[in-house]
């Protein structure tokens, strides 16, 4: 009998076993749609997955990518910037890959082309084509997410017919939420193919606010933007925010008139309620930013293989700017004759005698500023790919009252010009008297350091700089290798403005008189860099080449 049982026993179990139904293995069956553009959903079907989606990673090559909702045999995830394949899950510690490519898809392109009157969001998963003129006008906000592509149409496309270049307006009263990351900046770009992209294929970004000016109210802006002015008295006004940020192809000429451009980043009458940092304006037409008065602070600025000047100065602009790196093609530089800072209370400067009428003057502070055109033999003769030549590292004239604390500008024909116009001195008066105020400074590998300019002579130009109490310093190009300066310093498509660990340049900052404000980091070091590059993540040195359709 128990032979007889265990028999039974060994039968039934045997069937038991040959019935059973193997457990599921994590797999992969199928990817609907197979392309798709970035923040749109894909459906992931398969096996053993897990019901909870943070239990699950997918990764598209080795993107992760964001799981909305999972079944066991499901995952709906959002397609990543920069996706790639093959598309990847892990589970319970295994891990399995689709034999199926995932190609990223063009995003859809949204053309804008008329005015923003009302709240507006763009988001990451579309693009956005501006042509002509788009004004955001008072009351409304434009939120853009963070990830959004702006693409900036030529002026031929101008639905207006009156032939402007796309450009983003944020008129006063208006405000425009840009805030990107280091890992997703928003990019404002030309409309144009990698490869045929150039200075001034658009217009650019303007911001116009109710912060004081030194014009009277009916003076028209530059460049051909509507309107004018006005004689607004707003300190704090708040234009919105811009963080995170690329710029690029823009600085357009739109009219015919002389002088008379849009800049990558153009700044009228913008207050200090405003914030602006982390951004990179590349390959502008004209000047890479410019203030016209106002008082907006800023931080963590780039300009980036510019065409005319980097940080020009006007019309009574007296807010604070902390760290900021210029980096030029020394073959690139405009008729004008090419500036790192140039700086102008308006033209002629004088008189100035009220508000809206010369006053205030321009007066701004910068602080730990980096300009680098060359570390080779500076250059005034027209440039071999530009309309001109370069000309100083620091132009001050018409009776302007900026400070510059603790920078560095490299490989300029001259360094310092101290400018002001015959029959006044008034640009020597301002720095004699204190208000201008150049300390910290350090120019290096200058044809010429210092010189006078029209009423102000070459001696009272260098007397006012190389006061000892000032702690400027001028760097023969003979002695430029002291400044142990990183070695892809000067390198356009991938530079590291890192000083190398013993540099002089790690020390010696001088933080009185206008430097002592609270706005500023007292940093102990000289230029826009110590120990860490700020540039990192958010930044592209090759935006010509960058693919934006996806």
């Amino acid at each position: 009998m128990l032979v007889l049982a265990l028999g039974v026993f060994l039968v039934v179990s045997s069937c038991k076993n040959d019935d059973a139904t193997p457990a599921p293995v994590l797999s992969i069956t199928s990817i609907s749609p197979t392309s798709a553009p970035v923040g749109s959903t894909v459906v992931i079907t398969g096996t053993a997955f897990n019901a909870t989606p943070t239990s699950n990673t997918v990764t598209f090559g080795t993107v992760p990518a964001t799981i909305t909702g999972a079944t066991t045999t499901s995952l709906s995830v959002i397609v990543p910037a920069n996706a790639g394949t093959p598309v990847n899950v892990s589970t319970g510690g295994v891990t399995v890959s689709s034999t199926t490519a995932f190609a990223l898809g063009n995003k859809p392109v949204i053309t804008v082309a008329s005015n923003i009157t009302a709240s507006t969001n763009w988001t990451a998963g579309n693009i956005y084509l501006i042509q002509g003129f788009v004004n955001v006008t008072s009351g409304a906000t434009l939120t853009i997410e963070k990830g959004t592509i702006i693409k900036g149409a030529p002026k031929e496309q101008d639905p207006s017919g009156q032939a402007k270049g796309g450009t983003l307006i944020i008129q006063a009263g208006a405000k425009i939420s840009a805030i990107g990351t280091a890992d997703s900046p928003i990019i404002f770009t030309s409309s144009k193919a990698a490869g045929s992209r150039n200075y001034g294929d658009w217009g650019g970004v303007v911001l116009i606010g109710k912060a004081p000016t030194n014009q009277p109210g009916a003076t028209a802006f530059e460049g051909g933007i509507p309107g004018t002015i006005g004689t607004y008295t707003d300190v704090n006004d708040n234009s919105g925010t811009m963080q995170y940020c690329r710029i690029e192809f823009g600085g357009i000429s739109l009219t015919n008139v002389s002088n008379s451009e849009i800049n990558g980043l153009t700044l009228y009458g913008v207050g200090a309620g405003t914030t602006i940092d982390h951004i990179q304006v590349s390959y502008s037409g004209d000047d890479s930013y410019e203030w016209f008065g106002g008082t907006v602070n800023m931080k963590n600025l780039i300009a980036f293989r510019g065409w005319d000047d980097d940080w020009d100065t006007d019309w009574g602009y007296v807010g604070k700017v902390q760290y900021g790196v210029s980096l030029r093609d020394p073959d690139v530089a405009d008729q004008s004759a090419s500036n790192g800072f140039e700086s102008d209370n308006f033209n002629p400067g004088a008189p100035a005698t009220a508000a809206n009428n010369g006053l205030p003057l321009t007066a701004p502070v910068f602080a730990n500023m980096s300009n680098f055109v060359t570390a080779g033999t500076p250059s005034n003769a027209a440039s071999a790919k530009g309309s001109g030549p370069y000309q100083s590292g620091m132009h001050l004239r018409r009776n302007t009252s900026i400070s510059i604390f603790n920078s560095l500008l490299v490989g300029y024909p001259e360094g310092l010009r101290l400018d002001a116009q015959t029959g006044t001195t008034n640009t020597l008066d301002n720095a004699t008297a204190g208000n201008m105020q150049l300390r910290g400074i350090v120019l290096a590998n200058m044809t010429t350091p210092v010189r006078g300019a029209q009423a102000i002579t070459n001696d009272q130009a260098t007397a006012f700089f190389t006061t000892a109490a000032f702690k400027n310093q001028i760097i023969a190009s003979t002695s430029l290798a002291s400044l142990l300066l990183n070695s892809a310093n000067f390198t356009l498509t991938a530079p590291n403005f890192l000083p190398q660990t013993s540099s002089p340049l790690l020390t010696g900052a001088i933080w009185d008189g206008k430097g002592a404000d609270s706005f500023f980091t007292k940093e102990t070091f000289i230029g826009a860099f110590g120990t860490t590059d700020w540039t990192k993540g958010w930044t592209n040195w090759d935006p010509q080449n960058a693919n934006y359709d996806k």
